[in-house]
């Protein structure tokens, strides 16, 4: 019988049971890919991280949602480098430390802030953002159950990658974002014919006096009826928002998950004028919630 060790870490919180949980191996060698997807299966949760020996980096990582794998995720990594922070496998040297993680869309830099022997921040930089297709806002507005007049028309919705494709929708307020009523089905077909991942819908401010977004995080591909808190997506929210000049600021605090019942908060960083964004940085903190054994 094979052994793993497994943790389940709630990332962009500092709250047990908030945020958006994620399950780490920290040491995958030996699994096959087959396997890792029906670990990620039978974790049940938006991704499971599984940690492998790199030629090209410190550690190279492997994200699966229960459907499939993704090349780049925010969470699985704010949860992976907190994990091997706190199993001694990343050091720190004055409160801070730093990593190279390899996935497939290439060789991306980590970076870890704590206090007083307390992880307190992860920062993982993204790849330069791609802004892709646009979409009329009558074809966006029904697949969420919302009128034209809900969505902000001055800006298009918008697929935008910074690693992974995703769909980039501003409305108008947080009372729009209460009102969703997602066509799973319609959605679906969208991002078949429109060739993104999933759909990120966000607005301006947020709960928080501090928020300057609140989103909420759709991904039919991925099996997720509606994601806690996505980091990938907030980052390419963050570079649309500077792209499109709806915020001239590229340093802002973000919310998701309070709608469905896991408030989250992290912080974007958009680096590079607004015509040529070079990448973004979005981070936040995390804690571990349980440490068990997967026995195959």
């Amino acid at each position: 019988m094979r052994r793993y060790t497994v943790f389940q870490v709630d990332a962009f919180t500092t709250q047990p049971l908030q945020g958006n949980p994620c399950a780490v191996l920290p040491d995958a060698r030996g699994l096959t890919e087959a396997e890792m997807q029906a670990i990620a299966r039978e974790m049940n949760l938006s991704e499971t991280a599984f940690v492998l020996p790199s030629d090209k980096a410190d550690f190279r990582f492997r994200y699966f949602t229960p459907a499939t794998e993704i090349p780049l995720a925010g969470h699985p990594t704010i949860s992976t480098a907190h994990v091997l922070v706190e199993e001694g496998r990343i050091p720190l040297k004055d409160g801070q430390g730093s990593f190279m993680m390899e996935l497939s869309v290439g060789v991306l830099p980590v970076e870890i802030s704590s206090r007083e022997g307390n992880i307190t921040h992860v920062v993982m930089t993204q790849k330069k953002p791609v802004f892709g297709r646009t979409f009329e806002h009558n074809e966006i507005a029904p697949v969420f159950g919302l009128s034209i007049d809900d969505l902000d028309t001055h800006h298009p919705p918008q697929v935008v990658s910074t690693g992974t494709p995703q769909l980039m929708t501003l409305v108008k307020s947080l009372d729009v974002l209460k009102r969703i009523q997602l066509d799973w089905h319609g959605l679906e077909s969208l991002c078949q014919r429109g060739e993104f991942f999933s759909a990120h819908v966000f607005c301006l401010g947020g709960f928080g006096p501090n928020a300057d977004t609140h989103a909420r995080h759709f991904a039919p591909e991925a099996g997720v009826a509606e994601d806690p808190f996505t980091g990938s997506a907030s980052g390419g929210m963050g570079a649309y928002l500077v792209h499109h000049g709806v915020k001239p600021d590229p340093r802002f605090h973000i919310e998701q998950g309070h709608l469905c019942g896991r408030p989250g908060e992290g912080d974007v960083e958009v680096i590079g004028p607004p015509q040529d964004i070079q990448t973004v940085k979005i981070g936040g903190p995390a804690i571990t919630v349980m440490r068990g054994e997967l026995m195959l």
